[in-house]
């Protein structure tokens, strides 16, 4: 089985058993780098698939929240290099699949082949990338394809729907659905968003997940109706903000 593959298993598996997936978003080392793999194990005992953030300096597709926690695990010293040794000690520990989430600049100083490599060992079964354009994403996808890794695309409600067919012939492991055109942690969904998710599900033979805006168990209830997951960033970045319980968060929305 390819490392991406874990990821479509996870989400269907959570969908046989009659709910919506939860893939739960982290921002590496927030908010404090010695507590993060007790996070990570946390969430994961909860999350179907574990997304986590690479810290960046200019994240311009995230939210305050987001924003705000990247910039504080970048001054804790957070590095691609670091987060991969700590997933590294904790491999045996964690069955989730996990994906990492980073700006384009980390993945191109650290290298493709040697990311894709590290990654794999690390137990990372896909990556994110919002600022690398599909058109620019040969390279990194054929680093990523020749280790079984999942390079997992973006759409939004103003992808045109040619494109979007293309998004997701192309995406592995999932299709991340945007819910709301702009940053994340929105306040409110996109008024179409039952014939977008529909028009999105419809295109795609892989699962798709809705995030952006996903903050209560109605969110997740709303989003299920169309489509496989519900991916939960600002939201439980704030949890960890305020140093609450992540697990108990996580379980809550799935009432």
């Amino acid at each position: 089985m390819k490392a991406y593959e874990k990821i479509s298993n996870a989400i269907i598996a959570a969908n046989e058993s009659g709910r919506t997936a939860l893939v739960p978003f982290i921002t590496a080392g927030y908010p404090k780098p010695k507590k993060f793999t007790e996070t990570l194990k946390s969430i994961a005992s909860v999350g179907d698939v574990v997304e986590i953030g690479v810290p960046f300096s200019d994240p311009m597709a995230d939210g305050m929240t987001i924003q705000r926690s990247s910039f504080i695990a970048l001054q804790n010293g957070v590095s691609l290099k670091w987060i991969l040794d700590e997933l590294d000690s904790v491999n045996d520990e964690i069955n989730t699949p996990m994906i990492l989430m980073s700006y384009l600049n980390p993945l191109l100083a650290f290298g493709y082949e040697k990311l894709a490599e590290r990654a794999l060992k690390a137990g990372v079964c896909g990556v994110i990338v919002p600022d690398l354009p599909y058109e620019e994403s040969d390279e990194l996808r054929k680093a990523l394809d020749k280790q079984g890794l999942g390079l997992i695309q973006l759409i939004s409600p103003a992808t045109p729907e040619e494109r979007l067919r293309k998004l997701c012939d192309a995406s592995r492991g999932f299709v991340y659905a945007v819910t709301v055109t702009g940053i994340t942690g929105g306040a409110s969904m996109s008024q179409d968003l039952s014939d977008y998710l529909n028009k999105v599900s419809s295109f795609s033979k892989t699962p798709v997940c809705a995030g952006f805006g996903i903050r209560q168990a109605k969110d997740v209830k709303a989003v299920g109706q169309y489509v496989n997951g519900a991916i939960i960033g600002s939201a439980l970045v704030e949890v960890l903000e305020r140093e609450e319980n992540p697990k108990t968060f996580l379980e809550e929305l799935l009432k």
